[in-house]
């Protein structure tokens, strides 16, 4: 049975129905902590609304078959933690090059290894944009609510759908695991994009052959009765492998041109208390929730603080960052690794103001009062 409009849900469930908002009909996966949920969720709410749910053997082959899902033209989704990210970065590499819709969760947990399964980490920042190897473009969105967790959902797929590329849903356990009410948008009352592909049988034949302009292709699902190549290996226009250094060079630039050209669309954030702020705290995700707390407070004792939180980690908001640095007179990175994001926030701010970290990677959780002690530290 479906839920009702308001429900009080996990992170993970609402990423679930978020998804079947969207559009999701397949789903395929291996149970892992601590995103084992969705996965578990899926098997359920998927069979009610006509999709279809498969456990694989292993994470390779739960990427593997939500990409096969997708050439088919169905919206599909594979979940995962920790080790089984790794796992996936191949085949993630593969979706990027082969520009194959797909969106992949990652809840993050304490590792590395096996490390802490059930406890909260943000480890996996870089990983998530530098994982597969290789140059290649990415999209990756934070949550820092189970709210935002439903409508991040519907936009991975809906950035997804859109530039034909993987999105990566990157959560953590503080997120994943939090029960909140949530209020279940209708599908009909969201934004839902779609993928496009040529009418023409014959233009169809060729999905990779760019018109003037045009920086996405518009892929016909195979079994509609036209068929084309898809490889992973550089390719020309007719979805061929290429050695042509000047092909290679035109799908390469062509691949990060269709997400650099289209940033005003893709990069969002979250701004609080900045107008007035002498120090900005940088944030995202579960560390996010620690982060408000700690503002309050410190505001009630008079320090001006604000926050910035990158909802879209990837593409990191440069611009942004920039401009915030030359405003205030400190920048604290609030995450919960060794200092991960904190790199991007130095890089940016170019010594324009200082940066500071306060980082932990014991599985615990940053606490307000943590980071209110900081605050009082760095304004020195």
């Amino acid at each position: 049975m479906a839920y009702k409009r308001f429900a009080l849900l996990q992170g993970n469930e609402a990423c679930v129905e978020g998804a079947i908002a969207a559009g999701m009909r397949f789903y395929s996966g291996y149970p892992i902590t601590p995103s084992t949920e969705i996965a578990e969720n899926s098997a359920v709410r998927l069979p009610q609304v006509g999709g279809k749910f498969i456990q694989m053997e292993d994470e390779i082959g739960g990427i593997a078959a939500a990409i096969g899902a997708s050439v088919a033209g169905v919206k599909a989704m594979t979940a995962t933690s920790g080790p089984g990210f790794s796992l996936k970065q191949e085949n993630i590499g593969y979706a990027a090059m082969a520009e194959i819709p797909l969106v992949v969760v990652d809840v993050q947990r304490s590792g590395p290894s096996t490390g802490l399964p059930t406890s909260p980490s943000q480890g996996d920042v870089m990983q998530t944009r530098w994982g597969t190897h290789g140059d290649h473009p990415i999209i990756v969105v934070s949550p820092s609510s189970v709210q935002e967790t439903y409508n991040l959902t519907v936009r991975a797929f809906n950035l997804s759908e859109k530039y034909h590329t993987p999105v990566i849903l990157m959560m953590d356990e503080i997120v994943g695991h939090l029960r909140e009410g949530v209020e279940l948008i209708p599908a009909e009352e969201l934004e839902i994009v779609n993928r496009e592909w040529w009418p023409e049988r014959e233009r169809a034949r060729h999905p990779y052959r760019m018109e003037p302009g045009q920086l996405v292709p518009k892929m016909t699902p195979f079994g509609g009765g036209v068929g084309y190549n898809i490889t992973g290996l550089s390719h020309d226009g007719e979805g061929f492998p290429t050695n042509s250094n000047e092909k290679t060079a035109e799908l390469m630039n062509r691949l990060f041109d269709k997400i650099n050209k289209n940033l005003d669309d893709i990069v969002t954030y979250e701004e609080q208390n900045l107008d007035d702020a002498e120090i900005a705290v940088v944030t995202f995700g579960g560390a996010a929730r620690s982060v408000m707390g700690a503002i309050d407070k410190a505001r009630s004792m008079g320090m001006k603080v604000g926050m910035f939180r990158p909802i879209t980690v990837w593409p990191f908001p440069e611009e942004q960052v920039r401009a915030l640095a030359k405003k205030v007179k400190h920048i604290l990175v609030v995450e919960h690794n060794n200092g991960q994001l904190v790199l991007e926030v130095e890089r940016l701010a170019g010594g324009s103001c200082p940066v500071s970290l306060l980082g932990r990677m014991d599985g615990s959780v940053i606490k307000p009062d943590e980071i209110v002690e900081k605050l009082k530290e760095v304004s020195k």
